[in-house]
């Protein structure tokens, strides 16, 4: 959530940073109702004072034994005044916080201005090309030869977009997990934690999925939960309506789940086999950061799910997202495609964001200074460490062999176990 005091002092810059995002806010609706709140306040503030004035002569006239009638009932309609007032202002305070909850994170000055991911510009590469002499095949024919998943029966169980692995294909989904889970925790310092795949209304809020994205969440409505798009959310909230010690800052978390999305939007879009699912399992990393540090945290943070593709040697581009492309609570992005040589095209596997205090304005989440000063909003931050789907794509597609087998990089060999490394 932006700041009120921001939008007032600088709405020029505000209006500005917004449109860069292609989306346009009545501002003029916002202003007047903050304006009106803060009259009413200052009002009452006046009908407040007046009434300890009259409660004063009611004291003054009681000592002396006189009729104060008069002017009890005066303090008693001052008191229904400021109650009406209050009500007003609890309504107009109501209002004002459902249209700041509307409008989008400012980008950082750093983000590139553009309208969309056609001017995403691309900052970094890393691998070779993989081009064998055989015909490539896709992860959809590798995993159907080799009975890695079967997504006829998944359409069975549950309908589309939900996937069943299989065998050696189950086995390669939890060695990914766990690859991620212990080389953030051993390489980068994370400490993991698994949370719940459920959020309240008030956890959504925090982490900007409501009220903008509700349509593309599950909800279980008897129980006013929500099942988790991301771990993001949950894990943000970890630290929702605290203050946390500067010297404890950065707190780096990485969590396992799995993510529930509808795709609402995403009729007409590829839908096939992992490309886009409604259930995913992915390896989120989270950080709360002193403001003076985000910037250089966000660099780690994404050279940290760099390192995950790096070890198992597949071919990538980092793209940092233009002002249009950016996500409703980011001010600066970058996203991880990875190459996948069967589809012939890159496909993303991790956003890495920095949100500023957006997040945390909205769950109260602060940091107490070391030098005593007055608490403060501490800066949010997350990126995917990575998701599982197309990173599988990638892998089969990149180790295939010409007789239809798939050799898996060796960092995998402790965590596939018995199915070993070759997939045939």
């Amino acid at each position: 959530m932006l700041d009120i005091q921001r939008i007032r002092e600088d709405i020029a810059g505000v209006r500005q940073g917004i449109l860069n995002k292609n989306v346009e806010i009545d501002f003029d609706i916002i202003l007047k109702l903050d304006q009106d709140r803060r009259d009413v306040i200052a009002k009452v503030e006046v009908i407040k004072h007046d009434r300890n004035v009259v409660s004063k002569q009611v004291g003054e006239r009681k000592k002396k034994q006189e009729d104060a009638s008069d002017l009890i009932e005066k303090t008693r309609e001052i008191g229904q005044t400021i109650k009406d007032l209050d009500d007003q202002q609890k309504d107009t305070e109501v209002k004002l916080n459902e249209l700041l909850l509307q409008i989008p994170n400012l980008p950082h000055a750093s983000t590139p201005v553009g309208v969309d991911a056609s001017e995403n510009p691309v900052v970094r590469e890393w691998g070779e090309r993989f081009s064998p002499e055989f015909e490539l095949k896709t992860h959809l024919e590798l995993g159907e030869s080799l009975q890695l998943f079967d997504f006829p029966r998944a359409t069975r169980i549950a309908g589309p977009g939900f996937p069943l692995y299989i065998g050696a294909g189950a086995r390669l989904e939890r060695a990914l997990i766990n690859f991620m889970l212990d080389f953030h925790i051993d390489k980068h310092g994370y400490t993991e934690v698994l949370p719940p795949v459920v959020s309240n209304k008030k956890t959504m809020t925090t982490t900007g999925q409501l009220p903008k994205f509700e349509d593309d969440m599950y909800k279980i409505p008897q129980d006013k939960l929500y099942l988790i798009p991301t771990a993001e959310v949950p894990v943000t909230n970890i630290h929702q309506g605290e203050i946390i010690p500067e010297e404890d800052l950065p707190i780096r978390y990485c969590a396992y789940s799995s993510c529930f999305r509808r795709e609402a939007g995403s009729y007409g879009k590829d839908t096939r086999g992992f490309l886009r699912l409604h259930q995913f399992n992915k390896v989120e990393l989270v950080k709360f950061s002193h403001p003076s540090q985000s910037y250089a945290e966000l660099e780690n943070l994404r050279r940290d799910a760099e390192a995950i593709l790096e070890a198992l040697g597949l071919e990538y581009r980092v793209i940092e997202l233009v002002t249009g492309d950016l996500s409703f609570s980011a001010t600066k992005c970058y996203d991880l495609e990875l190459w996948a040589p069967g589809e012939g095209r890159w496909l993303e596997v991790s956003s890495c964001s920095n949100f500023e205090d957006f997040q945390a304005r909205r769950g109260a989440i602060r940091y107490k200074p070391i030098n005593g000063d007055k608490v403060q909003l501490l800066h949010t931050l997350n990126g995917s460490g990575v998701a599982t789907p197309r990173l599988l794509v990638a892998l089969l597609e990149t180790y295939q062999q010409a007789d239809g087998s798939v050799k898996l990089p060796e960092i995998l060999a402790p965590y596939m176990g018995s199915a070993g490394l070759h997939l045939k």
